[in-house]
């Protein structure tokens, strides 16, 4: 948590912009919270199969914002999926991704 309110000031501000990094992407892909090679964390999304290790970023947490991933239990309210997802974030896994 300390490189996240380093990185973007507080977790609040980061669930923000990753939210709404997620809500803007269209189509199939992801959201990713990412270590980039100099050590910093970025928000990326990537389309369809496509993942942060092809640009030399390492993942950290990622999130499913393919409409399959939501559309059985939230039908066309991804805002609401995207909420659920912050409930069962494993924090713990996502902080072992962060170590070099």
């Amino acid at each position: 948590m300390i490189a996240i309110h380093r990185q973007f000031g507080s977790f609040a501000a980061f669930k923000t912009q990753f939210t709404q990094q997620a809500l803007a992407k269209f189509g199939s892909g992801w959201t990713w919270l990412v270590r980039t090679s100099d050590g910093h964390l970025a928000i990326q999304n990537t389309d369809d199969a496509g993942n942060p290790l092809r640009r030399w970023r390492k993942p950290i947490l990622v999130c499913d914002v393919w409409e399959h991933a939501y559309y059985i239990d939230y039908r066309n309210d991804q805002a609401r999926y995207l909420d659920a997802f912050w409930e069962v974030v494993n924090w713990e896994f996502a902080a072992s991704n962060y170590l070099p």
